[in-house]
């Protein structure tokens, strides 16, 4: 099989949204979809996603999965949204359930809120597979950059990698996060590295420096020779020292609060109050 995969990139958030699609079957597949959201006015748009759903009507697929690689601290997702424009079944790995209570707990939610994963429509378990009509899709857990991150494997051949690598130029992700772990990072990546060396990576951010346009897709082989974080000559103990240290520098991505919130309750809004408009929370000092 062969699948097609069309990707969006979108300027504020700098993510990556992909459309993988089976040709044979017209069915497809959305990895990590952007809701566009303004942190100074707290207003929503569709921008991104309409453009999403547009490439899918054009070219007459059938979305059968919405795909989140993790609960997303720097956009919140189109999830919701796409579902009900387009269909489809939300989908998540299985610890995200670590994410919500953890966050539960943050926000002050009452346990039965966000804490049962009923949110989204399936999760999946480490090595779970599944089918985008006749592709073969493996699930992956890869934690370290939070405990809920997922891979999907496609074909064997093509691997979404959510936030656990960006481009070999730009290094890896963060992991100070609330159950983030840098040594865990770094096994996860490991177990990346360890397929074949042509196995196409796309990724799910990307923070191009000036030399250079946006980009998305690189290799195995690419990233263990040149990552700059992670190649193959770096021990697990240097990338740890580093990404501890460069952690420290790190500011709180812009839209924390309203992602987190919503994106681990699949990016559905709280429900409306007795005037009609729904409200997140702000801890002050809580974080």
């Amino acid at each position: 099989m062969s699948p097609k995969v069309t990707s969006f990139f979108d300027e504020i958030t700098y993510t990556i949204t992909h459309v993988i699609s089976d040709q044979a079957t017209k069915a497809c597949a959305i990895v990590d979809a952007v809701l566009d959201y303004d942190a100074k006015s707290g207003r929503t748009s569709t921008k991104m996603a309409d453009q999403v759903i547009d490439y899918i009507l054009n070219n007459d697929l059938r979305l059968e999965w919405i795909l989140e690689t993790h609960a997303h601290a720097d956009h919140v997702t189109a999830a919701p949204y796409l579902q009900k424009k387009l269909g489809g079944r939300i989908g998540i790995g299985e610890h995200i359930l670590k994410v919500q209570t953890v966050f539960n707990v943050v926000f002050n939610y009452d346990k039965l809120e966000a804490s049962d994963g009923s949110a989204f429509d399936h999760l999946f378990a480490d090595g779970e597979e599944f089918n985008i009509g006749n592709l073969n899709v493996q699930a992956i857990n890869v934690p370290g950059h939070t405990p809920a991150d997922m891979a999907y494997i496609v074909e064997g051949k093509m691997v979404f990698v959510g936030d656990t690598l960006f481009m070999p130029d730009v290094g890896t992700a963060r992991c100070d996060f609330p159950g983030g772990d840098a040594h865990i990072l770094f096994k996860s990546i490991k177990r990346i590295f360890s397929l074949p060396p042509d196995t196409q990576l796309f990724m799910c951010h990307d923070y191009p420096p000036d030399s250079r346009p946006p980009q998305y897709v690189t290799t195995v082989a690419e990233q263990r020779n040149k990552n700059i974080h992670v190649k193959d000559s770096i021990t697990e103990e240097e990338f740890v020292k580093m990404r501890t240290d460069r952690d420290k520098t790190l500011a709180f991505p812009t839209l924390i609060l309203p992602s987190i919130q919503l994106n681990i309750r699949a990016g559905k809004m709280p429900g409306a109050e007795e005037n009609g408009v729904s409200y997140l929370k702000i801890p002050i000092n809580g974080i």
